[in-house]
């Protein structure tokens, strides 16, 4: 009998693994994905789910990492932070807020699991994890030896890591060290934030702009299925974007410290006039444009053609092409996610 995937992936499309574990330990983890092996059949490790479209059914073992615990030491300077990797990230930030260990702000409810957020270096608002994270640890899979994975050893980028290359079959992440500092600084530089007074401001005051500004722009997946920002935002040539400032001198852009110039996807598809536009059962969100919905009762298909569209009408009038930040399940693990939308 197949166990349904529906409850585990927040686009709630109907899908279904041949079997579904969930693993408290990382004993138990590392026992489940040796045990999929031995039995030959593909194996994923899933947290909530909330950065994966699932193509078709998964043909293997699904383990769901629910590893918990909250651990604070604390420094002269800083309080260091160990945290499980199925912590919930949200209740994680009200957590250290809670505790008055402000840092983790800017990133309130972004959806997933503590584990998960160094596998995309989440970012939102002027923040990135890689800003905060001192450590992550990891379990190899292969052999069952733990691995205290440092800040530059996990290599953070723009939505990426070294999990996603050569770690990404090999380890599996069972806790993540962050690493809050007490002389708090807010940042200010994106959105709703730019009103508010650096002086003045208190980090629960920042923490509720940012809910705030989630809240009323980005749908709730209990309600429309969605996997958050679908796109990245691409970083392109200062030449590119100083040409296309002269045709559209109001559009958002970020200069990068290591050169090219950040933009915004959500900005971009909305200028292609794609607000609310339908494939299938999968739409453009209505108030932004990054995020595709499960409007009604959508398939993987569906996603897949509206992300196809909206990549090709943006390519189009643009010159720029973008990339899924959500990975792409297929039956026996993840596929290229650029290669199926192009």
């Amino acid at each position: 009998m197949r166990i349904s995937l529906k409850p585990f992936n927040s686009f709630n499309l109907e899908c279904s693994a041949k079997a579904l574990i969930e693993a408290s330990t990382p004993e138990a983890l590392q026992h489940a994905w040796l045990e999929a092996n031995r039995q030959n059949t593909p194996v994923m490790i899933l947290g909530e789910g909330s950065n994966v479209l699932f193509l078709e059914d998964f043909d293997g073992t699904v383990i769901v990492n629910r590893i918990g615990g909250i651990a604070v030491t604390e420094s002269d300077t800083a309080w260091h932070i160990h945290v499980g990797a199925g912590e919930n990230w949200h209740k994680l930030v009200e957590y250290t807020l809670n505790n008055g260990m402000p840092g983790l702000e800017n990133l309130a409810l972004i959806p997933g699991c503590a584990g998960s957020s160094p596998i995309q270096n989440i970012g939102a608002y002027g923040v990135e994890l890689k800003q905060v994270c001192e450590y992550v640890d990891c379990i190899e899979l292969e052999t069952g030896k733990t691995l205290r994975v440092d800040n530059a050893t996990c290599r953070f980028g723009y939505r990426d890591s070294i999990f996603k290359h050569e770690y990404q079959n090999r380890y599996a992440i069972t806790a993540v060290g962050l690493c809050l500092k007490k002389n708090w600084v807010p940042v200010l530089t994106y959105g709703d934030l730019i009103q508010l007074d650096a002086a003045t401001v208190t980090p629960q005051e920042v923490f509720q702009s940012v809910c705030h500004m989630r809240q009323t722009k980005l749908p709730d997946p209990r309600v429309q299925g969605n996997a958050g920002s679908f796109f990245k935002n691409p970083v392109i040539g200062e030449a590119q974007a100083a040409q296309l400032m002269q045709t559209y001198p109001r559009m958002p852009h970020y200069p990068q410290t290591n050169g090219g110039v950040k933009l915004a996807a959500g900005w971009l598809i909305d200028q292609c006039q794609l607000k609310g536009y339908q494939t299938g059962g999968a739409a453009v969100h209505r108030q932004q444009a990054l995020v595709l919905i499960n409007a009604d009762n959508a398939t993987s298909a569906d996603v897949v053609n509206l992300a196809r569209t909206v990549r090709q009408r943006v390519g189009e009038q643009f010159n720029i092409w973008l990339e899924p930040e959500v990975r792409f399940i297929g039956h026996n693990g993840e596929v290229n996610a650029v290669e199926r939308i192009s």
